[in-house]
């Protein structure tokens, strides 16, 4: 009796564990799958926005050709036009700046060029 009790007690413990785990894996899925969703709608909208924005000349000049100089943890971070994704992260403390660029690049400062974000970079690095 004792046995047919211990066989039965493993057996509902296996499928309680089966069970859950399949809950589980099942939720994973669905996450994964709707985060997914999510990033291609957002690669999707910005391609649209991309496309939108586009302006033909007949120079070099490009939109993404801009920089963002901003703050992170104390130290200047250069960012392209977006905003959000970093470029280069430097070795250049914020509070070693002069008070009038500190201001603006803890606002974010604008640096139109490469060849001026390089002027930059060569100036105050140390």
């Amino acid at each position: 009796m004792k046995k047919k009790l211990s066989i039965g007690f493993f057996t509902a413990s296996l499928a309680a564990f089966i069970i859950l785990a399949a809950a589980y894996h099942f939720t994973y899925e669905r996450a994964v799958d709707r985060a997914r969703e999510e990033m291609n709608q957002t690669a999707s909208e910005e391609n649209l926005e991309q496309n939108e924005e586009t302006v033909t000349t007949e120079g070099d000049a490009s939109k993404e050709d801009c920089y963002y100089l901003m703050e992170v943890n104390g130290y200047v971070v250069v960012f392209l036009s977006d905003k959000k994704t970093a470029y280069d992260y430097t070795s250049i403390e914020v509070s070693t700046l002069p008070t009038e660029l500190q201001n603006e690049v803890k606002n974010g400062k604008y640096i139109e060029s490469t060849q001026l974000l390089y002027s930059f970079l060569e100036n105050y690095s140390s």
